[in-house]
């Protein structure tokens, strides 16, 4: 039993490690071409190509589920093509028995899964961001490719490149208005610093361009350096530096709390927190619902006809995924419900099917 475990477990998991590279070698590529097109005179190929390298456990991370539910799938049906499958059952292996061995490389991938999404990918993917920003973002005027917008109190702020860590900012353009909703002052720094002090802490503005509007008269000046007092942390500039789903698992339970404790949204990264800490959950029942498929239906068919299947598979969870996020926060229901949702239902039907050719 000890050999057959050892079989089926190298035969599926070196499946897993084929499509995980086929995967990822497509997405790279596509992924080059895209930020080759993006290149200009601050953008060269060298930083498109290590913006890709830096962004690839990004992709690997985000893989590793289908590459699971197609691994499975494939390496079970080569076992199957070879009337292995029958000759198991003949010799009255359980099909429980079975799947339990499948599942065992599923496990490595699950734990590969947590590690990356929590501790590799998103630092290097926010490093990756925040250089990409910073060289193309210039130094004199609002970016708008690049950036993000935030309002405090009363200033609207755009800032075109925010540095890894959220203490070093490039580009910062500052509107701010009075009660009647009129443009009071307008400012353009070329950088920021965050200065923290044991009594306070102020952002640091460099080479600053300000004009100042008084009834009918503009006033413009010029500051080396000004000390800019506002309510604007590292750690939530941190949090718009790159898109919800590419922090890590602890990082969006903390900003979700952050933003609820603000009075602000904080849905979006709860629903990415939920997202992330299930995934290992979803890659186990793809893994059971490819399993089954293969025990029901898929024993002689061509691994072509496999590759399709899987395809299908991951395509219809993804939709199901895509379709249930975004109801969730304009509807109001949980997002936990909307994530579980799909991950359940393939769960239930893989062990539906199992029970059916047991």
């Amino acid at each position: 039993m000890i050999l057959l475990d050892k079989y089926i477990r190298n035969t599926v998991q070196a499946s897993m490690l084929v499509v995980v590279s086929m995967l990822t070698t497509l997405d790279v590529i596509f992924s080059m071409l895209d930020q080759m097109a993006d290149t200009d005179e601050y953008f060269s190929i060298q930083n498109a190509v290590t913006f890709v390298l830096l962004t690839t456990p990004t992709t690997v991370y985000e893989m590793l589920p289908f590459a699971a539910l197609g691994g499975a799938l494939i390496g079970l049906g080569i076992i199957s093509s070879n009337n292995e499958l029958v000759v198991m059952r003949s010799a009255g292996i359980s099909v429980y028995r079975i799947v339990f061995s499948i599942l065992k490389p599923t496990f490595f991938i699950m734990l590969l899964s947590l590690f990356l999404g929590e501790f590799i990918s998103p630092p290097l993917e926010q490093y990756a961001q925040s250089n990409k920003a910073i060289q193309k973002s210039g130094v004199s005027a609002i970016s708008p490719e690049q950036g993000v917008w935030q309002k405090i109190d009363n200033e609207f702020i755009h800032i075109n490149a925010i540095a890894a860590g959220g203490r070093e900012l490039y580009g910062i353009s500052r509107y701010v208005i009075d009660e009647n909703r009129q443009v009071t002052l307008t400012s353009f720094s070329e950088s920021a610093s965050y200065i923290e002090l044991d009594d306070g802490s102020y952002w640091e503005l460099q080479d600053v361009q300000e004009s100042i509007f008084g009834g009918s008269e503009i006033t413009s000046q010029e500051y080396l350096s000004q000390n800019w007092l506002i309510s604007l942390s590292p750690e939530l500039l941190g949090v718009l530096l790159v898109d919800p789903d590419e922090h890590s698992i602890s990082g969006l339970y903390s900003f979700a709390g952050y933003f609820e404790d603000q009075g602000l949204d904080g849905d979006v990264y709860l629903m990415a927190f939920w997202k992330k800490l299930l995934q290992p959950l979803s890659t186990l029942f793809l893994v059971i619902l490819a399993s089954s498929v293969v025990f029901g239906h898929l024993r002689q068919v061509s691994i072509g006809s496999r590759v399709v299947y899987s395809i299908g598979i991951a395509l219809i969870f993804t939709i199901s995924q895509r379709i249930l996020e975004p109801a969730s926060l304009l509807y109001g229901f949980s997002p936990l419900l909307a994530v579980m949702t799909p991950i359940i239902i393939c769960g239930a039907l893989g062990i539906y099917i199992l029970k059916l050719v047991r």
